[in-house]
C-alpha cells in the first residue's frame, strides 16, 4: 500500500482526535507546572517570615525556638530548592499541604469556597454574553451613528475598573434606591450586584470583538443571498450571521472566565462575599503559602478546562474545524 492512498488518510484522520487529544494534556500539564514554579517563587519576594505566619503571624511574639521548630517541621529551614522539588512532589501526589493559619487541608478549604466563586463566574459570562450580542446586534449594519454608538458603549464598559463600577452601583442601587444589599447576603438580591460589577466590563471586550465579526460576516455571500431573498436585517443577523460572528467571542470564553476569577479578588471583597477571590487576598496577605498555591494552581485548571471546552464548542459551531482537525 503506496504512503499517500486512501487508506493512509483514513488513519490519519482517525488518528487526529488522539493526537490532538495528547497535545492538549501535554499543553495543560506545562501550564499547570509554570504556574506552580512562578507562584512558588513569586510568593517568597513577598516581605516576611512564614515561620511567624504559621505561628500567628508577627503580633504573635513567637519565641525563637518556636520559630527554629516550625522551619524544621514545615521544610523551611531548608535550601530553597530542596522546598521547590518537594513541592512539586506533593502536587504530583495530589497533596496540597494544610494552610498554615487556618491549619485546614487546602484541599477541603478550596472545596468550600470554589462554588461561590464558579457561580459567580458564570452568572458574570452569561449577562455579559447577553449585553455582547445586545449591543452587537444593535450597532451593526445600522449606519454610522449607530455604529458610533456602539463603539463608544463598548470602549467604555471595557475601561470600567471593577472598585469604580462597584463603588458606583452600591452608591446607585443600594445606598441611593435601596433596591438591592450592598453586600452578599446569601440571596438571589446580594448577587446581583457583585455579578454586573463583572459582568460589564467583560461584555466591553466580547462586543467589540462580535461586532467586528458581524462586519465581516454580513460580507459574505450566503449574507448576499438571504438579502436578495427579501429577508430583513434582523432576520439575516439573527438566522446567519450570529453562529458565524460569535466564534471569535467563544474562543475567547476560556480567557474570559480566567479574567472573571481574577476579577472575583476585587469583587469578593469589595462585596464581602466567601469564595476563591477573597481567600487568595487574605492568604496573599498573611503569606500562607499553600493556599495561595492551591488557588492559583486551581484557578490555572479551570482555565485550561474552560480553554479546551471553548474549543469543543468552536468545533460544534463551525464544521469547518471539524474538517480542518480531520486532515
Amino acid at each position: 500500500m503506496t504512503p499517500g492512498s486512501p487508506a493512509d488518510h483514513r488513519r490519519s484522520r482517525r488518528g487526529a482526535p488522539l493526537r490532538r487529544a495528547g497535545l492538549l494534556v501535554a499543553g495543560a500539564v506545562f501550564v499547570l507546572w509554570a504556574v506552580a514554579t512562578l507562584t512558588f517563587f513569586a510568593i517568597r519576594l513577598i516581605p516576611g517570615d512564614p515561620a511567624q505566619a504559621i505561628l500567628g503571624g508577627p503580633g504573635s511574639q513567637a519565641s525563637q525556638e518556636a520559630l527554629d521548630q516550625v522551619r524544621r517541621d514545615y521544610g523551611l529551614d531548608q535550601p530553597l530548592i530542596t522546598q521547590y522539588f518537594a513541592m512539586l512532589g506533593r502536587l504530583v501526589t495530589g497533596d496540597l499541604g494544610v494552610s498554615y493559619t487556618l491549619k485546614l487541608p487546602v484541599a477541603e478549604l478550596l472545596a468550600a469556597q470554589l462554588g461561590g466563586t464558579l457561580l459567580l463566574a458564570a452568572l458574570a459570562l452569561v449577562l455579559a454574553w447577553i449585553l455582547a450580542l445586545a449591543v452587537a446586534i444593535w450597532s451593526t449594519g445600522r449606519g454610522r451613528i449607530a455604529s458610533a454608538v456602539g463603539e463608544g458603549v463598548e470602549i467604555t464598559a471595557a475601561a470600567l475598573p471593577h472598585f469604580w463600577l462597584a463603588a458606583v452601583l452600591i452608591a446607585v442601587f443600594a445606598a441611593g434606591l435601596g433596591w438591592l444589599p450592598p453586600v452578599a447576603t446569601g440571596t438571589p438580591a446580594g448577587l446581583v450586584l457583585p455579578v454586573v460589577t463583572l459582568a460589564i466590563p467583560l461584555s466591553g471586550f466580547l462586543a467589540q470583538v462580535m461586532r467586528e465579526s458581524l462586519l465581516g460576516a454580513m460580507q459574505q455571500p450566503f449574507v448576499v443571498s438571504a438579502r436578495a431573498r427579501g429577508e430583513s436585517a434582523v432576520g439575516v443577523r439573527v438566522r446567519h450571521t450570529i453562529r458565524h460572528a460569535a466564534l471569535p467571542a467563544i474562543s475567547l470564553s476560556g480567557w474570559a472566565l480566567g479574567w472573571l476569577l481574577s476579577g472575583a479578588v476585587v469583587v469578593e471583597t469589595i462585596f464581602a462575599m466567601p469564595g476563591l477571590g477573597r481567600t487568595l487576598l487574605q492568604a496573599v496577605t498573611l503569606r500562607d503559602i499553600p493556599v495561595v498555591t492551591g488557588v492559583v494552581l486551581l484557578v490555572a485548571l479551570v482555565y485550561v478546562l474552560m480553554t479546551v471546552l471553548t474549543d469543543l464548542a468552536a468545533r460544534i459551531a463551525d464544521p469547518r474545524l471539524r474538517q480542518e482537525a480531520g486532515r
